[in-house]
């Protein structure tokens, strides 16, 4: 919620940069809707350096833990990231969601 609350500038100044450390402490705890958001910062590269295969990982996280009302909006996501990436790339999103949190640089 407090990134969601720096993300959007509502009771807390905006800044993208708090909002992905906030996202990012959460997603490593396993909050999908943290994930999602953690995913959608890396595809936009708001706080983050833009990355399709760290935003492919983390909403393919998101998409396989999600409440079942959410993984169908969050695979929808996590696809049209997909659209714009290589087969190579996809693998390597694929690959870091496998092993996540071991391996993962993001």
């Amino acid at each position: 919620m407090i990134g969601f609350m720096y993300a959007t500038g509502q009771g807390l100044p905006q800044s993208y940069d708090a909002a992905a450390y906030w996202y990012r402490l959460s997603a490593e705890q396993g909050n999908t809707t943290a994930q999602y958001l953690l995913g959608l910062a890396y595809d936009k590269g708001q706080g983050v350096p833009a990355d399709d295969v760290a935003a492919y990982k983390w909403l393919n996280l998101a998409t396989a833990h999600a409440p079942k009302p959410l993984r169908e909006n969050y695979a929808k996501l996590r696809n049209a990231v997909a659209s714009k990436m290589s087969r190579g790339q996809i693998e390597a999103g694929q690959w870091y969601a496998l092993r996540w949190p071991a391996d993962s640089p993001f």
